[in-house]
């Protein structure tokens, strides 16, 4: 019965946002999608490989109207639609809310309760099965005229949370992982508005959803510096050991000297780079639409 109702809530919600992204009430761009279509079609999804996509956060409505942009065949099945983390304190406030969310694939997170969760452990689970987890990695909606920015005007978006490092090095499988870029979502749900006006979508905005190439999961490791240094040119990553595991047998000096959340940081800033990459591919510098 449970997996029926998540299955009608998923549909329901994505079929909602499909019909609202096509009545015209605002413009979209979509580039890339083949990227995702493929991850999710690959047989090695039934192995036990995950799907991660990674996007910035500009607005309330990020997820699920973006999703509206997936073929309607993808909603029937909880296998081609996102789990994502949310936050208790937002979403999760009351009985209703909390049933639709966990139907909805949602998976309840508490802030400030680091990255040994239980919801962190679910997510890792999930990926372990082959499913697809989508992180906004900044932990909450940023407006890009917020965007910290050096003397120059370069924009940058603020520091990933280190739950994405720990969801990556404690996968069974190194995860397919997508970087994804946003834009004009934060028109179409400006912050800071008044009531009744915070709760209605502005009309007219520019909208376009951009999926990455995929990150190969050795940039992972190479930002760990254990593809270039520790393995001979003949060995071979083998993808059937948690990338943690692998680390600790192929740099373990490293690992004796730097704190384990180090590793953690370095590999979320691999993936934020990779999201900003794909950010000023699109905006430039400013990371912010023109």
């Amino acid at each position: 019965m449970s997996a029926f109702v998540s299955t009608a809530t998923v549909t329901t919600v994505g079929l909602a946002c499909k019909a609202f992204l096509n009545l015209g009430y605002c413009s979209l761009t979509v580039s890339g999608l083949h990227h995702l279509h493929d991850t999710l079609s690959s047989p090695a999804r039934n192995a036990g490989q995950g799907l991660i996509t990674v996007a910035n956060h500009i607005s309330t409505l990020d997820d699920p109207v973006a999703w509206g942009v997936l073929p309607t065949r993808y909603y029937l099945s909880c296998r081609t639609t996102r789990w994502t983390l949310g936050a208790s304190d937002i979403m999760f406030t009351n009985p209703i809310f909390s049933a639709f969310f966990r139907h909805g694939q949602t998976i309840e997170t508490f802030r400030g309760k680091g990255v040994h969760q239980p919801a962190v452990d679910t997510a890792i689970q999930k990926l372990d099965q082959g499913g697809w987890v989508h992180l906004f990695g900044e932990g909450k909606v940023n407006q890009p005229e917020d965007y910290p920015r050096d003397e120059s005007g370069v924009a940058r978006l603020p520091r990933f949370k280190w739950g994405v490092g720990r969801i990556l090095m404690e996968t069974l499988n190194p995860p397919v992982i997508i970087p994804m870029w946003l834009t004009g979502f934060d028109k179409l749900m400006p912050e800071g508005r008044a009531f009744p006006w915070k709760f209605l979508p502005r009309y007219g905005a520019q909208l376009s959803v951009t999926f990455g190439s995929p990150i190969p999961p050795e940039e992972v490791l190479e930002a760990l510096g254990t593809l270039s240094t520790k393995l001979a040119p003949h060995d071979t990553v083998q993808p059937t050991i948690r990338v943690k595991d692998q680390i600790s047998q192929l740099q373990a000096p490293y690992m004796a000297q730097e704190d384990l959340s180090k590793t953690r940081s370095a590999v979320t800033a691999i993936i934020q780079q990779r999201v900003e990459a794909l950010g000023r591919s699109i905006c430039g510098d400013t990371l912010t639409q023109q």
